[in-house]
């Protein structure tokens, strides 16, 4: 699934140029890993699949948003549209 936009300014850098300055050195390589994933995924039913990264939809007034377990307090929320994976943000839910 293409990522078409990211609005964490130090996520976008890393997913554009590999440079992870501005991101937490212990998130890297799972960031990494959870870019790759996320890119080549064909549908929304395959972010079930790897159950170490916790995909879930976020409900309430974020109903909509789906989020991924960075690390215990670390999540990556993104949208999913027609045009792919919008909106993708990493936050600290604590």
């Amino acid at each position: 699934m293409e990522i078409v936009s990211i609005r964490h300014k130090a996520l976008r850098a890393f997913a554009e140029t590999g440079r992870a300055k501005g991101l937490p050195g212990n998130l890297v390589e799972r960031l990494r890993n959870m870019l790759a994933f996320l890119a080549a995924i064909g549908s929304v039913d395959e972010l079930l699949i790897p159950p170490n990264f916790g995909a879930h939809q976020l409900t309430g007034d974020r109903a909509g948003i789906w989020s991924l377990t960075v690390t215990r307090n670390w999540r990556l929320a993104f949208v999913i549209s027609d045009d792919g994976i919008e909106a993708m943000d990493l936050e600290d839910y604590h």
